[in-house]
């Protein structure tokens, strides 16, 4: 009776040393395959969007870092170029004579020894723009075209919103010799750095006295002036 015992527990002994030595195989078996598993996994983790790159990659466990992705990279890429290419260059640009409102009235003061004749401009484009220098001035005569001569003031730049105005003057003798004079019939005027210009009717005296060039010349004034000599 012993020694059947002793033979069934040597065979127990046996099958349980079989048992774990087919547990040890499938173990190995598992570990072996786990590499391309996790190889795989990395390759689709470095496979996605730049933006992942430029992040770091990924980590020791093959993931990708909190914060990476596709939509980190596009926004870095996109950003706020699109409304910053956008953006105004700090100018407006400059008034064209189409867009201005020109007018002209007579501003003379009683009393004074010439005349004054004010040009309005307004601005009627439906936008901003600029202005900067001297307006051309040009009278027309029965004798010819006179020029007027600037002030030699110094001639501010100026914006005009949509609606808004600015004004100068014109200044010219005024003819008292008791002669005919010089019979004036249009005035022309070219905005600032235009070559377009417009023909008004003349607001102020009908006449300019005849003289050698040696008396008071017609004289413009810079933008925001009213004349009086600028």
């Amino acid at each position: 009776m012993r020694v059947h015992k002793l033979t069934i527990a040597a065979m127990a002994l046996a099958a349980g040393l079989s048992l774990t030595a087919c547990q040890n195989d499938d173990d190995g078996t598992d570990r072996g395959a786990a590499p391309p598993a996790a190889s795989a996994a990395s390759s689709t983790g470095g496979s996605g969007s730049t933006g992942s790159d430029q992040q770091g990659g990924t980590d020791a466990d093959g993931k990708s870092p909190a914060g990476t992705g596709g939509g980190d990279g596009t926004t870095a890429t996109g950003g706020s170029g699109g409304s910053g290419g956008s953006g105004e260059n700090g100018k407006a640009a400059k008034c064209r004579t189409d867009e201005l409102e020109i007018t002209a009235i007579d501003a003379t003061v009683g009393g004074d020894d010439r005349g004054t004749v004010a040009v309005d401009l307004k601005n009627g484009g439906g936008r901003d723009c600029s202005l900067a220098g001297h307006a051309g001035v040009d009278l027309k005569t029965d004798s010819g075209t006179l020029s007027a001569e600037r002030t030699g003031e110094p001639a501010p730049s100026v914006v005009l919103k949509d609606g808004e105005r600015i004004t100068f003057g014109i200044t010219y003798p005024i003819n008292d010799s008791g002669g005919s004079g010089v019979r004036i019939t249009g005035l022309v005027v070219t905005p600032p750095d235009e070559t377009k210009s417009v023909i008004l009717d003349w607001p102020g005296g009908a006449t300019l006295p005849v003289t050698d060039g040696s008396g008071t010349p017609v004289q413009v004034g810079p933008l925001g002036s009213a004349g009086q000599g600028g």
